[in-house]
């Protein structure tokens, strides 16, 4: 018989292309846990390894100390860039934060804010409401442009506007937004791989040490009719700074300029939370942090204790 093998690399992510973007676009919608705001800006500083006791109920090592695998996410506070408020899923009007940073018209370009004010809106004359966030990331010394996000908030349109006024000059640290032993779900962008052949990138099997034509290659391209070599033949391309999603990571501790010395990283200056297992991409990569699409049971009854870390 002839062997038979499933097709290499998965279809479901196409076209294998670098991101446009650092920080993807979110269904907000779609996210319905969560406190007033639904998501935040970290940056990954590395990972390290906890001491912590399993309170896991029908844990095999439930009362035990365990070693568990953790990453520092680091959180500077952000601020309100400005407000959009969506009538029939589009923006019909866009108010800027009147107390901003001097030099933030200098690293970013600024939207173009549309009349009105924040004192003005009222609940009946849109669908729903959301912010436009740039993170501090000048109070870590990683860089000095900003990161620029839009945000989901959680609640009815006038909870939302409300929330709006409340903080638009203000800052918002991670503590307002997450606590610990919440899910979290991780977005972001892979590590870049640059131009990969097809036994790295698709997982194929190598060909005998005999073969004519090279071994790291496919055997066949596709077959005579059509003429051509389809999207689904595995070919060299590009791989990595895809992006991604991490769901369910649940938060083990939080706090404030714990680790100092991190490799590739330096150290964390603000604030920071430490998320069970690992997340994609290298060290100062952005990471937008929401709260969980699909919690899962496995994820939700993990109860870990942190004892050294």
């Amino acid at each position: 018989m002839t062997a038979r093998s499933p097709r290499k690399g998965s279809l479901q992510f196409w076209p294998r292309k670098r991101a446009e973007k650092f920080l993807p676009n979110v269904n907000w919608d779609a996210v319905s846990t969560g406190k007033k705001l639904k998501g935040f800006i970290g940056y990954k500083a590395g990972m390290t390894s906890l001491i912590a006791l399993d309170n896991t109920p029908n844990s095999m090592s439930k009362g035990k100390r365990i070693a568990v695998s953790a990453t520092i996410i680091e959180c500077p506070p952000m601020k309100i860039l400005s407000a959009r408020f969506y009538k029939n899923g589009n923006v019909a009007t866009e108010i800027l934060s009147e107390n901003l940073d001097k030099e933030l018209k200098r690293v970013i370009k600024m939207p173009k804010s549309k009349k009105g004010k924040i004192d003005e809106i009222k609940s009946e004359d849109y669908d729903d409401a959301r912010i436009v966030v740039y993170s501090q990331i000048k109070k870590t010394g990683i860089k000095k442009t900003p990161d620029i996000s839009e945000l989901g908030i959680a609640g009815s349109v006038q909870e939302k506007i409300n929330f709006i006024k409340e903080n638009i000059n203000k800052e918002i640290s991670v503590a307002d937004v997450f606590e610990k032993g919440q899910l979290v779900d991780l977005r972001g962008l892979t590590k870049g791989k640059g131009l990969v052949g097809p036994v790295k990138r698709f997982g194929l099997t190598l060909k005998s040490h005999k073969s004519e034509k090279g071994q790291r290659r496919p055997g066949s391209l596709g077959p005579w009719h059509p003429t051509r070599v389809t999207f689904r033949a595995p070919l060299a391309g590009q791989m990595g700074m895809f992006t991604r999603i991490v769901y369910n990571s649940k938060i083990l501790s939080m706090g404030k300029e714990k680790f100092k010395g991190i490799k590739n990283y330096g150290d964390v200056k603000t604030d920071y939370i430490l998320v069970n297992g690992s997340v994609q991409g290298p060290a100062k990569r952005q990471v937008l942090i929401t709260s969980p699409l699909r919690e899962t049971k496995r994820q939700k009854k993990k109860m870990y204790e942190v004892i050294e870390q």
